[in-house]
């Protein structure tokens, strides 16, 4: 079977699977239960159709070392337990009618993420039609991809352990102060975890430029509209967070929201932001 055809098949059936998951259950996390997994499934399918090359194989590997840590990491968070539905699912509930919110679900938590998976996915196509043999630039883009990794690692992992400090300091009476991770790598990105997820799957796309010579192909569409989901995703996570601690825009201020930098004074605006 064309490799393509199977990943769009395969596609099909997880896009059917998760929607009617959320229809039975009233959770509408299903499609994040299974972002870091299909990812694995659809490289190493369009690995398979290209012949298992070395470029495809290491991009199978790859792909798999960020689907296994994104997988852990949203396990121990009780991400695939009963009730384990994100949070922002049920503030838009809220926001929205009933009729509104089934549609949206439909349409863009079931059909357009699991469309979105796949096509951040599709680099490996394109590298699957070129023959090129590995070179410098691909051991350039796979430590990139490492250093991304690891630096998303580093991202989660303190955010989980912010957690479980405001976690005991609940359990004990307290009330946590501050309220929200405002040190380590979020001292210099509101979202470093989001930029490092963003900039894995460019890089993955460096992988169809080393392959074939040509800096453009449609394949780019992937990271482009994952790009623009994390955008959307961020704006409503952070309406969230102002709403919930009034010093929230002071640290808005202060720090990049996404690519890390140097933050500035609690006192002074970064450059290139006013106060919201």
């Amino acid at each position: 079977m064309d490799p393509l055809l199977a990943c769009l098949i395969l596609c099909a059936a997880i896009t059917a699977a998760t929607w009617l998951a959320s229809v039975l259950t009233h959770e509408y996390s299903w499609v994040d239960r299974i972002w870091s997994i299909a990812p694995i499934a659809y490289v190493w399918i369009l690995a398979a159709g290209g012949g298992f090359t070395p470029r495809l194989v290491l991009m199978g590997l790859l792909v798999t070392a960020w689907g296994i840590r994104l997988t852990l990491n949203f396990a121990r968070k009780g991400g695939y337990r009963p009730g384990g539905e994100d949070y922002r699912w049920a503030v838009l509930r809220a926001r929205m009618p009933r009729p509104a919110f089934a549609l949206f679900n439909l349409g863009f938590i079931s059909i357009y993420q699991n469309a979105l998976i796949l096509a951040f996915c599709l680099p490996a196509l394109t590298a699957s039609a070129d023959d090129r043999p590995l070179g410098g630039w691909d051991l350039l883009l796979a430590v990139l991809f490492l250093g991304f990794l690891a630096g998303e690692t580093i991202a989660d992992q303190q955010q989980w352990t912010f957690h479980q400090w405001k976690a005991r300091e609940r359990a004990a009476g307290r009330t946590p102060d501050p309220g929200f991770l405002q040190t380590g790598l979020f001292r210099v990105s509101r979202h470093p975890n989001f930029f490092f997820e963003q900039a894995q799957w460019w890089v993955f796309y460096g992988f169809a430029i080393a392959a074939t010579g040509v800096w453009l192909h449609w394949t780019i569409a992937g990271a482009v509209l994952l790009t623009l989901l994390f955008v959307g995703s961020t704006v409503f996570t952070e309406s969230i967070s102002r709403s919930r601690y009034p010093e929230y825009d002071e640290y808005r201020r202060r720090t990049s929201a996404l690519v890390p930098w140097f933050p500035g004074r609690r006192d002074e605006p970064v450059a290139g932001q006013s106060p919201a």
